[in-house]
């Protein structure tokens, strides 16, 4: 049994796409699985009016109140009852083959508990943009070959190249993943998901653009609001203590990923080092003294170590703005 899992949340202006997107697959799913956060436009109705000509089946929940979008997907999983489960997002566009193939990969590998994909980026006229998700967080072959070679752990810890519009999972994993936790800053519900699987070795990936992935200002999560980077005419001139922030708060979300991570008694112990490695070194970066001269010691000893590379892949950029801003 195949069931998708719908997140909505005021998605009346792309939803009627979606929906048919959905019900346009080659391989035809069984249910439809909505989960609405109290939507104020005509979400309902829309939804509705597809489920009175739908061959599946469409249950609609609306929340008593706004879960937000990690709780919302976790009640929405949950509710589900079909033996694999398509994640989906309200306002993107499913290539209709995107249920065939990621039900036939999941059905060869019956060792793997999820598989995601690439998504071709979309603006607000559903127009390609010319770019993919992949390569707008880099998810390159050479990453793709760190995370083929059993190391996909690794790869996450650096940054989240999971989008959970993308993913197919067993339902039958869920009960080791939930509840999502929701007190780490962006380890959203797919996030949480793909960092647990990966440890298991039991998500894998097709690298194909299997949905348009749609970016636009109001969207709730994704890819819209990037992080500029630092200007090197900058460095010199910003205050030390805006510097160190984003430093100590990179820290302290790593310290957190580590301690829910290492309570899980199915992670092995020995996966979590880089991550234990890495969060003390954004804490080492973050707590660097005023002086230059007394911050040699512990940037030399850091860049012996190798541990720069946990900053960035050009690691002597962080070593050289820490000895000198």
């Amino acid at each position: 049994m195949i069931s998708v899992a719908m997140c909505t949340y005021n998605g009346a202006k792309y939803l009627p796409e979606q929906l048919k997107s959905i019900a346009d697959q080659t391989v035809s799913v069984d249910e439809l699985v909505v989960c609405d956060d109290r939507s104020k436009d005509d979400t309902i109705e829309i939804i509705k009016s597809f489920a009175t000509t739908s061959k599946f089946a469409v249950r609609i929940y609306v929340n008593e109140q706004n879960l937000g979008s990690t709780r919302n997907f976790e009640k929405c999983l949950s509710l589900c009852e079909g033996d694999v489960i398509f994640l989906c997002d309200q306002d993107d566009r499913w290539r209709n083959d995107k249920v065939q193939k990621q039900l036939a990969f999941l059905n060869a590998r019956p060792d793997l508990d999820a598989v995601f994909s690439d998504a071709e980026m979309i603006n607000d006229d559903s127009e390609p943009t010319g770019r993919t998700i992949w390569e707008e967080i880099e998810f390159d072959r050479a990453r793709q070959q760190i995370w083929e070679s059993g190391k996909p752990h690794e790869i996450l810890f650096n940054g989240f190249v999971v989008t959970g519009a993308t993913l197919a999972i067993r339902k039958s994993c869920l009960a080791r993943l939930m509840p999502f936790p929701t007190h780490v800053q962006d380890l959203i519900h797919d996030a949480w998901i793909a960092m647990v699987l990966s440890l298991e070795n039991k998500i894998e990936f097709i690298p194909e653009s299997l949905i348009s992935y749609r970016i636009h200002s109001s969207q709730q999560v994704g890819f819209g609001n990037k992080v500029e980077k630092v200007q090197l005419a900058h460095r010199f001139k910003r205050d030390r203590k805006l510097k160190l922030v984003p430093l100590k708060e990179k820290a302290n979300k790593l310290h957190e990923l580590y301690l829910l991570l290492r309570a899980l008694p199915f992670v092995p112990r020995e996966k979590l080092l880089k991550l234990y490695l890495s969060q003390k070194h954004f804490y080492t970066r973050a707590g660097l003294p005023e002086s230059r001269f007394k911050r040699l010691t512990p940037v030399l000893s850091q860049l012996l170590r190798g541990y720069y590379k946990f900053s960035s892949k050009d690691w002597w950029l962080p070593a050289v703005g820490d000895l000198f801003e």
